[in-house]
């Protein structure tokens, strides 16, 4: 396996690192030698633009040989999907809906003062496990039949806020208290920590509109890997170290 990052230092173990950026076409010729199936994202690393070199990128891996292509992406297409879709490759589009892992960002809080504060507390999600993404994404660069295939990848259960907090108070083995946010509150703490202005504006859109798609359980993992999805009980045991407090 052959990993790309703009980090020349950084190091993932078990992988090959190559080093490249995805807004920097040229710099990928090198990585893409001798590789036969690419997982993409489709957008850069800076502020989550779409990314605008999917038809350079595209055409590298052709010449390289790649066979097949996966892309990690949203709702919408970019440069990416409209040329893997010009091209004779078998290309694979995976669409997970919230991660679990989003909750992660409610560490510092739950291990400190033992709150979670989130606006539109009562919003729907069908989160689904980093693991299942990585799934699907490995069974469609592996196996046959997945090309000119969209996954929407979701979890097993709908979940509201006070679900997952309950679920990571039983994991952490104590009460977390949930403290629901106005919209202008959610925008200055976000902002406080230093979340990008456009993203501050997604993340009050997703969550105070979800679209169906994100609260609608499909049988995506299962179907492509042959085991059920993980549920959010299950990544709450196995990250629960992240959300427990300091030790005294």
């Amino acid at each position: 396996m052959r990993a790309l990052t703009r980090n020349p230092d950084a190091v993932l173990p078990g992988a090959q690192m190559a080093t490249g950026n995805l807004t920097n076409p040229a710099s990928l010729v090198a990585a893409l030698q001798g590789v036969e199936a690419l997982h993409l994202i489709n957008f850069d690393g800076g502020g989550y633009q779409p990314l605008e070199t999917g038809a350079e990128i595209v055409e590298l891996a052709g010449k390289a040989g790649v066979q097949r292509v996966t892309v990690l992406g949203g709702r919408e297409d970019t440069s990416v999907e409209k040329a893997l879709r010009d091209r004779d490759l078998a290309w694979t589009l995976v669409q997970p809906v919230e991660f679990m892992a989003n909750a992660l960002a409610w560490a510092g809080a739950v291990r400190g003062q033992g709150v979670v504060s989130e606006p539109f507390i009562s919003r729907r999600s069908a989160m689904v496990h980093e693991a299942d993404i990585a799934a699907v994404a490995v069974a469609a660069l592996t196996q046959q039949g997945h090309g000119g295939k969209v996954h929407t990848v979701t979890g097993p259960h709908v979940l509201t806020v006070p679900d997952k907090v309950e679920m990571l108070s039983k994991a952490i083995g104590r009460q977390i208290q949930l403290v629901e946010l106005t919209e202008a509150q959610a925008r200055e703490k976000w902002a406080t920590e230093g979340v990008p202005a456009n993203i501050i504006d997604f993340l009050i859109w997703v969550y105070g509109n979800t679209p169906e798609i994100g609260y609608t359980v499909v049988s995506t993992v299962e179907d492509v890997t042959g085991k059920p999805a993980r549920t959010f009980a299950q990544w709450c045991a196995e990250n629960s170290r992240a959300f427990a407090a300091p030790e005294s």
